[in-house]
């Protein structure tokens, strides 16, 4: 065998190499933003079914907050593919390169609205008309950052609408609870989102987009602050309203040592850090869920 065929790589087929691009877009290899959409939609699952809630509709619920995550990222980009191209971290994004076309994004993203919906309509008629304001949420909250610097709030408005469509599916109904934890939820959403939009605030500045990180200025760090400790009132109302009892509260104090631990990461403003600590905000879902699912199996 020569040299040249012994080292020339294979020959990967176009529809692979497609299919690779699409699931960049979508990312499907960082599962990071999956796990926090996750959290709170099985918390509500949970809360609704007071344990372990029905195995379809948890597999519904699931498999659209993957195929939802991964729609929210395509039409995200396809807003950004103007912005991408010159901002560090984005740069090799699938459209931004134009490895992608915007045609090929919108086409991948109604795909994967219109499995999720096929899966909605297997559910209950409340469930199907909630998941009418959950597209619109998603559809439009690329968008925001354009026109507002509160994208961070409305991305906490889209990626919580699963909790009142959890209580829908299981319960039939919407009760207080549910707007408690979604309101909860939303404040988590714009806080951890927030140390994400401190890593682009420079290059966001140069090139005109909005953030709650921009609008915060000197004062991020004190206004995170408040947003966690409102975040941490609204789960303790959560617990009361559940009557959950001990292991609910270990993990409510669990998440909020690990939240302690964000802020002294990010005490210097470091990118790196406020990197690390937006992915640290999983392990924070984890423990609210674990003390959630531990105390209802144990009651």
């Amino acid at each position: 065998m020569h040299d040249h065929e012994r080292h020339t790589p294979p020959v990967v087929p176009r529809w692979r190499e497609r299919l690779g691009q699409y699931l960049i877009l979508m990312r499907a290899d960082r599962p990071i933003g999956w796990l926090l959409l996750l959290w709170p939609t099985w918390w509500a699952l949970w809360l609704a079914a007071d344990g372990l809630p029905p195995l379809w509709i948890l597999f519904v619920f699931t498999a659209g907050v993957w195929l939802t995550r991964g729609a929210g990222c395509v039409v995200n980009d396809y807003a950004d593919r103007w912005l991408d191209p010159h901002v560090k971290r984005t740069r090799e994004r699938p459209l931004a390169t134009g490895r992608v076309s915007g045609r090929e994004a919108k086409l991948l993203f109604a795909g994967l609205m219109l499995v999720a919906f096929a899966l909605v309509l297997t559910l209950n008629v409340l469930t199907i008309a909630l998941s009418f304001i959950g597209l619109l949420l998603a559809a439009t909250y690329p968008y925001l950052k354009r026109h507002t610097h509160l994208p961070q709030v409305y991305l906490g408005l889209s990626f919580g609408w699963g909790i009142p469509m959890a209580f829908a599916a299981v319960q039939g109904t919407v009760p207080a609870v549910a707007w408690v934890l979604y309101a909860a939820n939303i404040l988590w959403t714009t806080a951890y989102d927030t140390w994400y939009a401190m890593v682009d605030r420079d290059d966001d500045i140069r090139v005109g987009s909005k953030s709650t990180a921009i609008l915060f200025g000197e004062l991020d760090l004190v206004i995170q602050g408040v947003l966690y400790t409102l975040f941490f009132l609204g789960m303790v109302l959560v617990g009361r309203r559940a009557e959950l009892g001990m292991w609910y509260w270990a993990g409510l104090g669990v998440a909020a040592l690990l939240v302690i631990w964000e802020f002294m990461l990010v005490r210097h403003r470091d990118r790196d850090a406020c990197f690390r600590a937006f992915l640290h905000n999983h392990w924070v879902g984890t423990a609210i869920f674990a003390g959630i699912a531990i105390d209802l199996a144990l009651r």
